[in-house]
């Protein structure tokens, strides 16, 4: 759904105003001040995925980032903040819990802040639960009660930026629930002796060719026999582990969540780190101004449009 536009209040500013072949001046920005004006739209096309969350340590695992395609028009002459999160930290070594991963957002004159909410940390041994965010992360490790995964599309958006994540199995075999994806939720653990796996993410074609991103992070499982640990999510879920190795971490610039670790009964290894986000624009070859900061990387020709891939912070002037 299209964020509402909010009138300009900024104050004057004359910066990053540039000839543009075929473009009239009569367009740029000229003061923002009373009587100032936006320059022409020009609608581009966003995917905005948080950083995903980190996998629990003899925990579930990570949930992936928010996930998000709004179209909107920007405006000429005026710069525009990209803000890439980072994943979140894996759970410390036993029982840490996994850490949440960091908001991605676009910002600047015209436009309502678009934000993707970075993941929900998984939880780990002792009762934890998944933690809420753009996507839930998977419950944690833990015999006795149920507990549940955390709640995806957090806070709310329409269309949902992500799913919940799974509970825990219960019981003696201690399988902890996996983090929810863009895609699906995270899976709960099928039984006590089995961890849940990581939820799927979603395939976008905005590059030109499709690719899928922001899968959950696998849980892990205590060791014993029969038990078994799970997979990471479709694109770039971190793998799951049910011994004392450190939890699979999430593909950086997917958002995808990172994977929960078990144990061998005396230890538990970390978990893994969340995968950081990305931002993509795309617009019309015509539209693209050539004024960036932050190093994207940059497709022209894709289908008759220019391609801004952002793997870190950094602006986009119309």
């Amino acid at each position: 759904m299209r964020d509402i536009k909010n009138k300009l209040t900024s104050s004057k500013n004359t910066s990053n105003i540039q000839t543009r072949k075929g473009k009239s001046f009569g367009y740029q920005v000229l003061g923002f001040g009373a009587g100032g004006s936006l320059g022409a739209a020009v609608s581009v096309e966003f995917l905005i995925i948080a950083g995903g969350a980190g996998g629990g340590s003899l925990g579930g695992g990570g949930g992936a980032g928010g996930y998000r395609t709004p179209t909107e028009d920007i405006f000429e002459g005026s710069t525009y903040t990209i803000t890439v999160g980072d994943g979140g930290a894996g759970g410390a070594a036993n029982f840490g819990i996994g850490g949440d991963g960091s908001d991605s957002s676009v910002a600047g004159a015209g436009i309502t802040t678009i934000t993707s909410t970075g993941g929900g940390g998984a939880g780990s041994h002792g009762g934890y639960p998944g933690r809420d965010g753009g996507c839930g992360g998977g419950a944690g490790c833990v015999s006795g009660p149920i507990q549940p995964g955390g709640d995806g599309n957090t806070p709310s958006t329409s269309p949902s930026q992500g799913n919940d994540g799974g509970n825990n199995g219960g019981g003696p075999g201690e399988g902890g629930g996996g983090g929810g994806g863009s895609g699906a939720v995270g899976q709960t653990a099928p039984s006590d002796t089995q961890a849940g796996a990581g939820g799927a993410g979603t395939a976008s074609s905005i590059t030109g060719s499709a690719v899928t991103r922001a899968g959950g992070g696998g849980s892990g499982a205590r060791v014993q026999t029969g038990s078994s640990a799970a997979g990471g999510g479709s694109g770039g879920g971190g793998q799951g582990y049910n011994n004392d190795t450190v939890g699979g971490a999430g593909t950086v610039n997917t958002g995808s969540g990172g994977g929960g670790t078990g144990w061998t009964g005396s230890a538990s290894a970390d978990g893994g780190a969340g995968g950081k986000g990305v931002i993509i624009l795309s617009m019309a070859d015509a539209s693209y101004s050539g004024t960036t900061t932050g190093s994207p990387t940059v497709a022209t020709g894709v289908s008759g449009k220019t391609v801004l891939t952002f793997n870190g912070s950094g602006s986009y002037t119309a």
